[in-house]
Formats: structure tokens, sequence, C-alpha cells
């Protein structure tokens, strides 16, 4: 049987000097807030009297007993539905009763007990957050005066666990910002390390390439001489390590740069169609077979013209090198899996690539090739960032190698006829 508090009948001295005294001092000041609920319980008991009290926090059907006057020997949780604990939180205000073995109800005290109270702990938006919950070996009626008492220190721990909490979200939040902050830090730093990394590459490759253009020059003018065999053996060496060694200071010297794009809207279709009629008759690629497919017969992204063409060219000559003469390279257009973007690929049918390769593909340095340096993919990866788009590399001895480049789309018209 519930009992609304204007039934409670015994009275309760306010001469106890212990518990006017703890309600005075009761301050949650410390950050330390069990040992505060744990005076609330203590001091709840006493107040009324009971055999044991408890502080409890009940949320979506748990609950949890923060503070106890007694020590807990077992799990301090616990199902909050059907209990004392539950009722209080979901209903909001105190229930009691006097004598379970009379008034028999939905909630079954604990064994050896007959009597309990529940009162709820309300913050300050008005929302239940727990109990104070007061057991009794025996039968036991209350004043209004002693359940109003009750209630203050359900109030007093309710701020408190508020605050504490409050407290720890903000100290949470405060960590993540320090942590960020510090992360936007760090890679402040790193990003200024690079710009400086790359300043200093730059000057390294001019102050090489001046020389170099001078021995390149002397290299030139000993081919009018007349020469041994021996000497002219020499001297074709000296030049193609010479043009290597300038190829490579320049393809720093690019990677090295921000690529800064002067873009403009272009239609992919007649961009690639354009650049497949010049790059045919460059050595090494006039000797295999360009196959151009789109499924989009109109395509307009935002791009760098020239750039773009920087891009496609390195990765047809790559795979020029991936097959034998005669055998078929394509490039294709089609809708990309990304968002509003386009799939652009160049396929060759050649040997795969070994799988634990493939993610080092584009990393500056790290080449296959015995005479390459590894910033051509590396370059066309730093395009393709600054570009907004996505570089990625497939490879298996069933559908051979394709490098897909996902551009973001402005606009394009999709192949009716395309099944």
């Amino acid at each position: 049987m519930v009992l609304e508090m204007s039934q409670f009948q015994q009275g309760w001295s306010q001469s106890d000097p212990y518990l006017l005294e703890l309600l005075a001092n009761l301050s949650y000041r410390s950050g330390e807030l069990s040992p505060y609920l744990h005076e609330i319980a203590c001091g709840v008991s006493r107040l009324l009297g009971s055999d044991w009290s408890i502080v409890t926090v009940c949320r979506a059907g748990a609950g949890e007993v923060v503070a106890s006057s007694l020590s807990l020997s077992q799990s301090n949780e616990f199902v909050a539905h059907g209990t004392l604990a539950g009722q209080v939180t979901e209903t909001g205000r105190s229930i009691l009763i006097e004598d379970a073995q009379i008034h028999a109800g939905d909630i079954k005290p604990p064994d050896g007990y007959c009597a309990y109270l529940g009162v709820p702990l309300r913050i300050a938006d008005g929302t239940c957050i727990g109990t104070i919950c007061s057991l009794f070996h025996q039968p036991r009626q209350f004043s209004t005066e002693a359940i109003r008492l009750a209630e203050i220190f359900a109030e007093r721990a309710a701020t408190a666990i508020d605050n504490y909490q409050l407290y720890h979200q903000q100290q949470q939040l405060l960590q993540t910002l320090e942590v960020e902050v510090k992360e936007r830090k760090q890679a402040e730093q790193k990003l200024a390390r690079l710009a400086e990394i790359g300043e200093l590459a730059a000057m390294i490759v001019h102050e090489i390439r001046n020389p170099l253009t001078t021995v390149l020059m002397g290299l030139t003018a000993f081919q009018n001489m007349e020469l041994s065999t021996r000497a002219q053996e020499r001297l074709r060496l000296a030049l193609e390590e010479a043009e290597r060694l300038k190829r490579l200071l320049n393809e720093i010297l690019i990677y090295a740069k921000r690529q800064v794009l002067q873009a403009s809207e272009l239609e992919v279709n007649q961009l690639i169609t354009e650049l497949l009629e010049s790059i045919r008759n460059i050595p090494g690629i006039a000797q295999r077979n360009l196959e151009f497919v789109s499924s989009l017969p109109s395509a307009y992204i935002q791009g760098d013209r020239d750039k773009l063409k920087q891009v496609f060219i390195n990765l047809t000559k790559n795979a020029c090198e991936a097959i034998d003469e005669g055998e078929q390279i394509t490039w294709q257009i089609e809708p990309s899996q990304i968002e509003n973007c386009l799939c652009i690929s160049v396929h060759n049918g050649g040997s795969p690539i070994p799988s634990e390769i493939l993610p080092k593909l584009g990393t500056p340095f790290f080449t296959t090739k015995s005479s390459g340096n590894g910033l051509g993919l590396a370059i066309v990866k730093q395009i393709i960032e600054a570009h907004q788009g996505e570089f990625e590399i497939t490879s298996n001895t069933t559908t051979g190698t394709r490098i897909s480049i996902h551009l973001p789309l402005l606009r394009s018209v999709p192949d009716e006829n395309r099944i």
C-alpha cells in the first residue's frame, strides 16, 4: 500500500544536534562524490532510524547503488524495473510501505525487511535521476516532517550528483579540446617542417641544376668532336646519366612545390580524345594499342588541363611499360562509386602488381623499376588530391592492373543506349 506524506503519523524530534549540524554542513565542494553521498545515506538512516539506507541512480531501466549506510557484499548494479528505486524514479514522488505483511503490493522488500521508504533525487530541471531508499526490519510509521527532511537530504544528493556529472562532462570536453589543439599544433608543426623541407629541396635542386646545365653543354659539345669508339660510348653514357639526373631534379622540384591549379570547366571526353591524339606518337606508347571507352557522352569537371595531361601521360607510360608491343591499353570513363564523382581509369592486362607492393605505390622514391625514382606516381597522386579527387590502384591475375581516378563531377549526360 502506498501512503501519501500527509498520512505519516509519527513525529520526529528536531533536537538531535547531529542531524542539525549535518544538514548545516552538507556541502559538496571537494569533488569527491562518494564520501559525500555516504554521509547522505548515513544521515538519512539516523534521521529515520532505518536499518539500511542507500542512494541509487536509475536510468534506462537500470540502477546503481552509489552510496550505502552499510557495506555492500554484492554487486551494486540492479534492474530498476519493479523495484522501489525504479518506481520512485518513474513516478517522481516519495513512496512508502509501513508494513509489507499488511499492505502487500507489487514491490517486495528484500528478505528480512518489512517496511521501506523511497524519496526521489530530482535535479534542477525536474528530472528524477534516482532515489534514497531506507529499509526497516520492523513496521514503521513516519511523520510528514521526517519525510520532508529526508527529501532535503535527497535534494542535496541530487544536486551533488548533477554537479559531479556536469563537472566530468566539462572535463571530458576540455580534454577533447586539449587533444584537438595539441593535434592541430602538431599538424601545423609538421606542415611547417614539410614546407621547410620543400623550400630546402627546391633550393638544392636549383643549386644542382645550374652546374648540371653547364656539364650538359660541355658533354654535348664533345659530340661534335672525333672520338674513339670507346670514348663515344663513355660520352653516350655520361649524357644519358646527366639527362636522367636532370629529369629527377625536375620531378623533385615539381613534387616539392604546392600544386596550384589553373582550373577551368573541362568536358572530359573531349579532353581525353585530344590527349590521345597527341600521346599516341610518344616513343614507348606508339607501339601499343590505345582504346577509349566512355559511358558518359558528356561529362564536365573543374580541372587544370595541363596538369591532368601530365597525369594521364604518366599513367599511360606506366601502363605501356607493363605490356608488350601490340598489346592494348584501355581508357574508360564511367560514373564513380563515390557520390557526385566520375571515374577515369587506365587499364592494362600485364603481369599483376604484388599485393604487398600496392599500398606503397605513390610513395615518393618507392619504385619497382630499375631506372625509376617513384616520383611519377607521387606527383600524379598529388595533382589528383589538388583536384579534390581520389586515386586508387587495383591489380590481380584475372583483370590485370587498373589505375582509377575519381574526380568531382559538375554535370553529365548518361548514355541512354548503354545496358
